[in-house]
């Protein structure tokens, strides 16, 4: 049985769960906000899987339309023929696990309780703010420009610096990529969103979500929406991602090779409420860790943003005001986690 002296003398669950057999009280959702397991139907029709090849040829204009569909009808889709090698993944996967693998003593050097690092490990989302904790460990890094973060990332394992830049290289390549696509759905110029994210930023963080006793009373993440302009998921064989779509939780079982792609409150802005930023949660299981390395595509913190002029007219008014990335990042972290989405509190 946990006591709080055993949560409090380890700061990460991943060091927490071989001693208990139930689940903390302080990671137990109050009875409303759980998530029905029993409910859940993994029968139901998944995001749409859109087939990158052959982007830059002649079926861009289809995979345009196709991106177009995602956005306004699920925010979510996944991708393959993305371009990324598979020696890329595996070696991020690999050295993932490794960290995470790690003595304890190991990785609590990278521990650390403060939202602002740009380096750190930590758990649930935001200790400091929240009333009920997520089982999840996470190691979170920023990725651009590359220079300016490595060195304060992990050094072990040995080649965890070079295998999580050359992943990170290829993921900031796909996310231009995938925003020149939601330009053009938009009908905009292929560089717009681009340019609006100003000089651009790039987090990442490693999820890592042990075997839980009882599922049904707790969260890896709760419903919540990404602040970011897109979001890439590598998840691992472990089903947990769920989308919510027509009052409905899809869930979105693991396929090989493919990346999971969601717009955030950014393009939902952009976009003038065009598209929107939906609404999705981490289940966890009392039988396998799941592992998943979303890269979060931002704007830079002093990039203004906007709904798009174009997509503004007397029909369509503009539905926000104008706010920095760094204004709203803040709301977002101080509020925590939350099934209102931040995009409210900016309201034109």
């Amino acid at each position: 049985m946990a006591t709080t002296t055993t949560i409090a003398t380890k700061p990460l669950l991943t060091d927490l769960v071989s001693t208990i057999d139930r689940v903390p009280s302080n990671f137990i959702r109050p009875l409303a906000d759980r998530p029905n397991l029993h409910q859940l139907h993994s029968s139901s029709p998944s995001i749409p899987i859109i087939d990158l090849h052959d982007f830059d040829g002649p079926s861009r204009s289809r995979i345009v339309q196709h991106i177009a569909h995602a956005c306004q009808h699920y925010g979510f889709f996944q991708i393959v023929n993305h371009g990324i090698p598979e020696e890329v993944v595996r070696k991020m996967v690999n050295v993932s696990k490794e960290f995470f693998a790690l003595p304890e003593s190991e990785r609590l050097k990278n521990y650390s309780d403060d939202p602002s690092k740009t380096t750190r490990l930590s758990t649930s989302f935001n200790i400091k703010t929240e009333k009920v904790s997520n089982w999840r460990d996470f190691l979170r890094l920023h990725c651009h420009p590359l220079e300016d973060y490595i060195l304060e990332w992990p050094s072990n394992p040995p080649s965890f610096r070079e295998d999580v830049a050359e992943y990170s290289r290829k993921m900031r390549g796909l996310s231009l990529k995938l925003l020149e696509g939601i330009s053009e759905s938009l009908g905009l110029e292929r560089d717009y969103v681009e340019k609006a994210l100003g000089k651009h930023g790039q987090h990442m963080a490693v999820n890592y979500y042990p075997p839980c006793p009882e599922p049904e009373l707790t969260y890896g993440l709760p419903p919540h929406a990404d602040p970011n302009a897109i979001t890439i998921l590598l998840q691992n064989e472990v089903p947990g991602l769920q989308v919510l779509h027509q009052g409905n939780w899809l869930s979105v079982n693991p396929v090989p090779n493919t990346f999971i792609v969601n717009i955030g409150d950014q393009i939902q802005v952009i976009s003038n409420d065009r598209y929107k930023s939906v609404l999705h949660r981490a289940l966890v299981n009392c039988e396998k860790e799941r592992m998943s390395i979303p890269t979060f595509y931002c704007p830079s913190p002093d990039a203004t943003i906007k709904p798009a002029p174009q997509l503004v007219d007397s029909d369509h008014p503009a539905q926000y005001k104008d706010f920095t990335y760094r204004e709203y990042y803040d709301k977002f972290w101080n509020r925590g986690l939350s099934k209102e989405t931040c995009v409210d509190m900016f309201k034109a």
